[in-house]
């Protein structure tokens, strides 16, 4: 019988996160079940910096006097490139299998192949320009609440992956990040790190007063509930999550906390 694997430890998990979340240098060690479910639990970590990113994108272009349209293009084009466009292309292969009306073995196919079709163009286009014009709307009411929403919209969009890797939700087929991370958290660790993540949000916008802290708190649940509702769709169509999906989940949980929290 083999041995199971060791239990990874803090490092072995930051290494797995950015290393396959981001494209910072992280030389990845171990890719295992134990090296995914960590990695995927610190995932908002990931968000953390690429929204931290895309905000000081955004403050740096206001503080050189360009309008918020400017900042906001500056804030969304910020993790795009941090992640090589990774959660784009997943989200508009994902709207291309779930478009195409085919079976799921013909849909997944679909997903796998190089090109883009024409829901994932639209897709794309419709959600670039949602992230936009809701950064837009954030960075008039200044640099500071433009920032946050960017770092919200980043943390909550890796969030709705931990939720996808809990115990569960299975793979649509072997092979691939999918693969590696399904079902690998423990249910109560999925919600627990979502949950004290939306909390931990909520606290750092009270000092900008109670009503901005309960709009970040709604933003973060109705991010998650949108990833979520996603997330059953894919499963029912696909059979189970593929990396694409979990790219598609990130992008629309960080687009609805972007909207709702531009709703002031």
């Amino acid at each position: 019988m083999a041995a199971a694997p060791a239990r990874a430890s803090l490092a072995d998990a930051f290494r797995f996160a950015f290393g396959t979340l981001s494209v910072l240098p992280v030389r990845l060690r171990r890719w295992d079940r134990a090296a995914a479910g960590g990695g995927m639990a610190v995932a908002p970590l990931v968000g953390l910096v690429v929204g931290g990113a895309a905000a000081l994108a955004g403050g740096v272009l206001t503080a050189l006097g360009a309008a918020p349209p400017l900042a906001a293009v500056a804030a969304v084009a910020g993790p795009a490139v941090l992640t090589r466009g990774l959660h784009l292309d997943g989200l508009a292969d994902t709207a291309d299998g779930l478009g195409s009306g085919r079976p799921a073995a013909d849909a997944l196919r679909i997903m796998k192949q190089s090109d883009i079709g024409p829901f994932g163009v639209v897709t794309l286009v419709l959600v670039l320009l949602t992230q936009t014009a809701a950064l837009t709307a954030c960075y008039g009411h200044g640099p500071v609440y433009g920032g946050g929403a960017a770092v919200l919209a980043g943390a909550a969009g890796r969030a709705a992956m931990t939720l996808a890797c809990r115990a569960g939700v299975p793979a649509a087929r072997p092979g691939g990040l999918g693969a590696a991370v399904a079902g690998a958290i423990r249910p109560l660790t999925a919600w627990g790190v979502a949950v004290g993540c939306g909390a931990a949000a909520a606290a750092a916008a009270l000092p900008a007063g109670a009503p901005t802290a309960l709009r970040a708190a709604i933003a973060w649940c109705g991010a998650l509930l949108a990833a979520e509702a996603l997330l059953r769709r894919c499963v029912r169509r696909f059979g189970g999550v593929t990396g694409d999906v979990f790219g598609a989940l990130c992008e629309v949980a960080a687009t609805t906390g972007l909207v709702i929290i531009a709703l002031r």
